[in-house]
């Protein structure tokens, strides 16, 4: 009896030794951004039974089966999933979970699993982790159902010039005005400034106006755009060149009638100006208001480098260039595990996935079950430090209760040896 305590002892200071490990490991690790706690898990070791179980019989009642274990063993290791708290870096490259799901990593031919999102750039622009996984995702505006790959965000990107093709007009002109004028920079084919003056006359015709576009002189219409009005103020029909007269019921694109101008680059042979719908908030109206009609948006941009880059919820990476315009760089992907406790833990934030906890459900965040994605952020540990040290205390009680248990058992073979 003596000896099996003795081997129930030393089982339990095993294993409480193997807490104490744990908890240190956690506390460590308190401070390391996208780590998950973990808890040491524990079943007893039976190894005899004393007396079987028996049935009622005549004149006896029924008994309770008995057994003496021998200690306690490791049952497995619990790994603690839940989110940790997401705090504001700033920094363009990192990037939080919010809710499940993992970062998807290749290194070394290897695909492994993360929540940490503190990246970086490689010298190749390559989003990698700072144990040199790369990032997977889709790049550019890639579809999002295809196999996954690098993200590369090459610090010399630039975006070609485009050259102007439809210009948004909006704004008022003021009910028995006299003419006047408005000017936007439009852009040709090189991405080179193309000055626009339009030239806005009262006709002499009630609600009447007629509109020119020309450029350094050089008229974009033959004898410009009759614009009428109706007694709401709302555009009720055009005509084009004293062409034929167009009712307006939606949105109205009319193209310019002359060559376009000389000493530019044209791929194109005309451009559109786009007359909102009438009643809608952006347009073109004759109220007694101030004049404020004039171009609102016009689709041409000069060549620009890349400015600056951020990582929306949704997973996908979006560039600024100098030019104003964005550009949709590459899509990160997240993966999620039906049993992410079967993942095996491989170090350095690393995870690999298993039999026990299935295959990897790739796709962008939000979808799958994952979450989304805060960029300029980061997911701290998980790791609550007043709990960790509760249970170290609790682990500490114990180690010393079976050195105790350890303790007196000896004494007693002692005395047992002294009265042989």
């Amino acid at each position: 009896m003596t000896v099996r305590s003795l081997a129930a002892a030393d089982s339990g200071i095993s294993t409480m030794q193997t807490a104490i490990d744990t908890i240190g490991n956690n506390v460590a690790n308190a401070s390391t951004d996208g780590y998950k706690s973990t808890t040491a898990q524990f079943e007893d070791v039976l190894t005899e039974q004393l007396t079987p179980a028996s049935a009622p019989s005549a004149g006896l009642a029924s008994t309770n089966p008995s057994s003496i274990g021998a200690g306690a063993q490791l049952a497995g290791m619990e790994t603690n999933f839940s989110e940790g708290a997401i705090v504001q870096t700033g920094v363009p490259t990192d990037s939080a979970i919010q809710g499940n799901g993992f970062y998807v990593v290749n290194q070394g031919g290897n695909t492994f699993y993360t929540r940490s999102g503190s990246f970086q750039l490689d010298v190749n622009g390559v989003l990698s982790t700072v144990n040199g996984g790369v990032v997977q995702g889709w790049a550019g505006a890639s579809p999002t159902t295809g196999p996954t790959g690098p993200l590369t965000i090459p610090s010399n990107l630039t975006i070609s010039p485009q050259e102007t093709t439809n210009i948004d007009m909006s704004g008022n002109i003021p009910s028995g005005g006299t003419a006047f004028t408005t000017t936007a920079t439009l852009y040709d084919a090189q991405g080179n400034q193309v000055p626009l003056t339009l030239t806005y006359t009262p006709t002499g015709t009630a609600n009447q106006w007629n509109m020119q576009a020309t450029v350094n002189g050089q008229k974009l219409f033959a004898s410009g755009v009759t614009m009428n009005f109706n007694a709401s103020g709302q555009l009720a029909s055009y005509a084009v060149d004293g062409g034929a007269t167009t009712p307006v019921t939606g949105q109205s694109s009319i193209a310019t009638t002359q060559a376009m101008p000389t000493g530019f680059q044209w791929n194109e042979t005309k451009m559109n100006f786009v007359f909102p719908a009438p009643t809608s908030s952006q347009a073109v109206t004759q109220y007694t208001t101030s004049q404020t009609v004039g171009v609102a948006n016009q689709d041409g941009y000069t060549q620009g480098a890349l400015q600056s880059w951020s990582i929306g919820q949704n997973g996908v990476i979006t560039g600024t260039f100098t030019n104003g315009q964005s550009q949709q760089l590459g899509t990160i992907a997240l993966a999620n595990f039906t049993n992410p406790g079967g993942l095996e833990n491989l170090g350095n934030l690393d995870y690999q996935s298993t039999s026990a906890s299935g295959q990897p459900q790739v796709g962008v965040p939000g979808a799958n079950g994952s979450g989304t994605l805060l960029g300029g952020a980061l997911e701290q540990s998980n790791v609550d430090l007043a709990s960790q040290l509760t249970n170290l205390v609790e682990a500490q009680t114990n180690y010393e209760a079976d050195t105790k248990v350890i303790s007196t058992t000896q004494t007693v073979l002692q005395a047992l040896v002294t009265n042989a």
